[in-house]
């Protein structure tokens, strides 16, 4: 497993852009060009119309390794279990994130960089723009994983993908009641009631074709030391 932890995240250009297709295109208006939005570094945010503020959370949309070897050719756009497209705005500077390894090498890629998106990345863009990140990679031989997960300050993300969407539904949350439950010595039961209890599942994004991304969340303040 590879451990790939975001250390930081810059912007190194004042402007970004937004198209209009992904998963209601039907909304969008005929030959309208894209949208340039205006970053403000200083207050970290983009007017998207007067009277409408976005704060920003950079983050890069893609980071990945080399899928299956066995898969042969595959295109970067849909994400995997070897990461890659994830379009997950969680994964901001701070961030941890654990993707499995297939092959020899692991050969890690990263790009896609995003000022803020929300989740779903309905219209198939963010805020598309140039990012300068630091990361730290290592090799984590002690760890096995089915899935990406990511850790965040507040919260353990689980993650999947599939065609499906109720297939990578039923995924990330198995994702996360087997990992509560070895974490926290709980029966499945147990964990899964907490993830119902507790857990934030959200679709992570609708436009990555042809798998369709979901997370859970499960924050960490809800377990106190003893």
């Amino acid at each position: 497993m590879l451990e790939v932890k975001i250390l930081a995240i810059l912007l190194p250009i004042d402007y970004g852009y937004n198209g209009c297709k992904g998963f209601l295109p039907e909304n969008c208006e005929p030959d309208t060009p894209i949208r340039i939005l205006n970053l403000d570094r200083s207050r970290m945010t983009a007017e998207f119309a007067p009277g409408i503020v976005l704060p920003l959370h950079p983050f890069f949309g893609s980071m990945g390794v080399a899928p299956a070897p066995e898969l042969g050719r595959v295109s970067s756009n849909p994400p995997g279990r070897h990461a890659g497209n994830l379009d997950n705005r969680e994964l901001v500077a701070g961030t941890t994130l654990y993707i499995p390894v297939f092959t020899r090498g692991a050969l890690f890629e990263i790009g896609d960089g995003h000022a803020a998106q929300g989740d779903g990345e309905v219209d198939q863009t963010a805020i598309e723009t140039s990012l300068r990140g630091r990361l730290q990679l290592t090799v984590r031989k002690d760890m096995k994983l089915t899935w990406p997960r990511a850790e965040t300050a507040t919260d353990y993300i689980s993650m999947a993908t599939d065609p499906d969407l109720t297939v990578a539904t039923k995924a990330a949350i198995q994702e996360m009641i087997d990992f509560v439950a070895v974490q926290r010595k709980l029966t499945k039961h147990q964990a899964y009631q907490l993830v119902s209890l507790a857990g934030n599942v959200a679709i992570t994004q609708l436009v990555d074709k042809p798998n369709y991304g979901v997370h859970v969340r499960m924050p960490k303040s809800i377990f106190v030391a003893k």
